[in-house]
C-alpha cells in the first residue's frame, strides 16, 4: 500500500497542474472582461478619458495568456502566493483562509448527514427486500435524487418567512463564540446539500447489501445460527460499503459545486460565495486560486477513499 500511495501522491501535482491550466484558460473565455467592468465603473465617477491600455498593463493582462500562467505558477512555487485580486488588489490567500472553515464545515456536516441517513436506511431496505417499508424508502430515495438542492434551499428561505415570519440567520455565528448557534445555523444548509448525496448513496447501499447477502459466506454465517445484527455488521456491511464509498468519493466535486449555490442562498461567507462573486466580476486570479485549492482537496480525499478499500476488504492488494 505504501508504494501505491507514493505513486498516487506523485501524480497529485501533475493532476493539479492540468486542472489549473484548464481553468486558467477557460475562465478567460467567459463573455465580458474585467477591464470592461473597471472602465464602466470609472466612467461613472470620472469625466476624464480612461486609458484602457494602461489598466490592462497595470493588471498584467497585456501579456500573452501563457506568460500570465507562467508568472502565476512561479509565484505559487517560489513565494507561496496565489497573487492578488484584480478588483481591490487584495491578497487572494488572505481572502480564502477566513472562508475555508465555513465551506469545510458545510461540506463535512452535509457528508455526515448523508452517510448517517443513507447507509442505515439502505441496509434496512435490503434486509426487508420487497416489503412495504422497502418500497417507501426506495421511493424517497428517487425523490431525493430528482429534487434539486437549490430548489429545496430556496423554498426553505421563502415559505417559512411568509407563513411564520422566520428565516435562517443571515450573519455568521462563529463556532468559538457560540458552538450551538453555529451548528444550528449550518444544520439547514447541510441538510439541503446532503440530500443531493443521500438518494444515490441509499440506493447503492441497498443494491450492494442485496448482492453481498447472497454470497456463500453469508449463508454460512446464517447456518451457524448468528443473529441478524452480527451477520449484517460484522460480515456483510464492510464488503458492501466499498462501492458506496466510491460513489461518495465521486460526489465530492458535486458537494463542492453545490456549496456555491447553497452558500449564496443561505448567505454563508464561504469559498463558494467568493468564487461566484469572482466569476461575476471576472476576477481571474481569484477563480484560479480557489479552483487550485478545491481541486487539491478533492484529489487528496479521493486518494484517501482509494486507500480505505484495503481496510474494508483485506483481500484487496494494491499493485
Amino acid at each position: 500500500m505504501g508504494a501505491y500511495a507514493i505513486r498516487r501522491l506523485i501524480w497529485i501535482p501533475i493532476t493539479v497542474i492540468l486542472v489549473s491550466m484548464i481553468v486558467f484558460l477557460l475562465v478567460r473565455f467567459i463573455p465580458g472582461n474585467v477591464v470592461d467592468l473597471i472602465v464602466a465603473n470609472m466612467e461613472q465617477t470620472s469625466s476624464k478619458d480612461i486609458d484602457r491600455a494602461a489598466i490592462e498593463h497595470a493588471l498584467g493582462l497585456d501579456k500573452p495568456v501563457y506568460v500570465q500562467y507562467g508568472i502565476w505558477v512561479s509565484n505559487i512555487v517560489v513565494h507561496g502566493s496565489l497573487g492578488k485580486s484584480l478588483n481591490g488588489n487584495q491578497d487572494i490567500v488572505q481572502e480564502i483562509i477566513p472562508r475555508l472553515p465555513v465551506t469545510f464545515e458545510l461540506g463535512l456536516m452535509s457528508l455526515i448527514i448523508a452517510v448517517l441517513i443513507s447507509i442505515p436506511i439502505g441496509v434496512f431496505a435490503a434486509m426487508r427486500q420487497d416489503s412495504i417499508p422497502d418500497y417507501i424508502l426506495r421511493s424517497i430515495a428517487i425523490l431525493l435524487i430528482s429534487i434539486p438542492g437549490f430548489w429545496i434551499g430556496t423554498m426553505i428561505m421563502i415559505y417559512p418567512s411568509i407563513w411564520w415570519g422566520w428565516s435562517p440567520p443571515m450573519q455568521l455565528i462563529p463556532f468559538t463564540k457560540d458552538p450551538i448557534g453555529n451548528l444550528g445555523m449550518f444544520l439547514l444548509p447541510s441538510l439541503v446539500l446532503g440530500t443531493s448525496m443521500t438518494g444515490s448513496s441509499m440506493r447503492m447501499t441497498r443494491t450492494m447489501m442485496l448482492e453481498v447477502l447472497r454470497q456463500d459466506y453469508i449463508r454460512t454465517a446464517w447456518a451457524k445460527g448468528l443473529n441478524e445484527r452480527v451477520v449484517v455488521i460484522r460480515h456483510a456491511l464492510k464488503n458492501a460499503l466499498i462501492p458506496v464509498i466510491t460513489i461518495i468519493g465521486m460526489q465530492l466535486p458535486i458537494l463542492v459545486g453545490g456549496a456555491v449555490i447553497i452558500e449564496q442562498i443561505f448567505v454563508l461567507p464561504g469559498i463558494g460565495r467568493l468564487l461566484l462573486n469572482a466569476l461575476t466580476q471576472r476576477d481571474y486570479p481569484v477563480v484560479s486560486g480557489i479552483t487550485l485549492v478545491l481541486s487539491t482537496f478533492v484529489i487528496i480525499v479521493n486518494l484517501a477513499v482509494d486507500l480505505s478499500y484495503g481496510w474494508l476488504d483485506p483481500r484487496i492488494h494494491y499493485q
